[in-house]
C-alpha cells in the first residue's frame, strides 16, 4: 500500500474531502502538527471539505470544541455528527426502528453528550425499569473509560427490563493523548452480547453520508475521506462509494506505531476487508 507524506497529491486527483475529526484532525487535546495549515492550504485551492464524526453530541457542540482548538469554521464547509443525525432521526420518528421508541430514555454516558435530546420530548428516567429505551452515548468521568465491567450489571438490568439501545457512537475505541479508551460501541457490543435490541448510529452506516455528500455537491470520483479506523471511516467510505485514505494516526497509529510497512498496512486492510487507495502518514501539507 503506498504511503503518502502529504495530502497535497490528493488535493490534484480530489476536489472533496470526508475528514473524521478523532484521529486525525486532533488527538482529544490538541490538534496534529500540520493540521490547521493543511486545512488551510485545501481551502486556498477551491477544495470542499466535510467533517464527518461518530461523536455522540450534536454539530454544533463540537463546532465549539474545535474552535476552542484553533479549528474554526472558516476551515471547513460543514460538520456532521453520529449525534445530529441521531438526534434529527428522534426527533423525526419517520424511521421504523426510531417510529416505535418512547419517550423516557435511561442514559448511560456522560451528561455533556445530552445535546442529542436536546429540545425533544425526551425525559430520562432514573431507573431501568421507568424507561423505554437505553440511550448510550458512552463511558461516565465517575465510571472510567477503561474498562466495560464497571457497566456490565447496570446493561444487565437494562437487557432485563427489555430496553432498546440507542447507540449514538459506533466507535469502539479513541485515542486521547496516547492513551486507548473505550466508546460506546464497546457497550453497544456487551449488550448485543446479552441478546440486547442494539441500533448503531453513524459510520459505517451510508445513511450518515446522505448530507455530506449534498454538502460536498461533487462527483462521488472526486471525493475522498481520510480516517484512522478500518471498520468505521474505511468501511463507511466504501458503502457511500467513496474513496478512502487510511490516516496513520489515531488508533492507526497506536496499532502500527510510527513507521508501518505498506505489507503490514495491506495485510490489515485485506483482514479488515476494506481497499483504501493509499495511507496518509498525517494531515499535513
Amino acid at each position: 500500500m503506498k504511503i503518502l507524506e502529504s495530502v497535497a497529491p490528493l488535493a490534484e486527483s480530489h476536489d472533496g474531502f470526508v475528514l473524521d475529526i478523532w484521529g486525525v484532525l486532533h488527538d482529544g487535546a490538541a490538534p496534529y502538527p500540520g493540521v490547521p495549515e493543511a486545512l488551510r492550504e485545501l481551502r486556498a485551492r477551491g477544495k470542499r471539505i466535510v467533517l464527518l464524526s461518530n461523536a455522540p453530541r450534536r454539530s454544533w457542540f463540537v463546532g465549539r470544541q474545535l474552535e476552542g482548538m484553533g479549528l474554526g469554521p472558516a476551515l471547513f464547509d460543514g460538520i456532521v455528527t453520529s449525534g445530529e443525525v441521531a438526534w434529527t432521526l428522534l426527533r423525526d420518528r419517520t424511521h421504523p426502528w426510531f417510529s416505535r421508541l418512547g419517550r423516557r430514555a435511561f442514559h448511560i454516558g456522560p451528561e455533556r453528550d445530552l445535546s442529542v435530546i436536546e429540545e425533544l420530548d425526551i425525559t430520562l428516567a432514573a431507573r431501568p425499569a421507568e424507561a423505554d429505551f437505553l440511550l448510550n452515548t458512552g463511558p461516565e468521568p465517575e465510571r472510567g473509560p477503561q474498562s466495560v465491567e464497571p457497566y456490565r450489571a447496570e446493561l444487565m438490568e437494562c437487557a432485563r427490563a427489555g430496553l432498546p439501545m440507542l447507540c449514538t457512537n459506533p466507535d469502539r475505541a479513541v485515542m486521547v493523548s496516547g492513551q486507548k479508551l473505550i466508546c460506546a460501541g464497546a457497550l453497544a457490543d456487551v449488550y448485543l452480547a446479552l441478546g440486547g435490541d442494539v441500533l448503531e448510529i453513524g459510520k459505517p452506516d451510508a445513511m450518515v453520508y446522505q448530507t455530506v455528500l449534498a454538502t460536498l455537491a461533487l462527483p462521488p470520483a472526486k471525493i475522498v475521506a481520510i480516517g484512522d479506523t478500518p471498520h468505521t471511516d474505511l468501511l463507511g467510505a466504501a458503502n457511500a462509494g467513496i474513496d478512502a485514505v487510511w490516516a496513520l494516526t489515531g488508533l492507526a497509529g497506536n496499532h502500527f506505531g510510527p513507521n508501518p510497512s505498506p505489507e503490514a498496512l495491506a495485510e490489515e486492510a485485506a483482514r479488515e476487508g476494506v481497499t483504501p487507495i493509499a495511507a496518509l502518514r498525517s494531515l499535513r501539507w
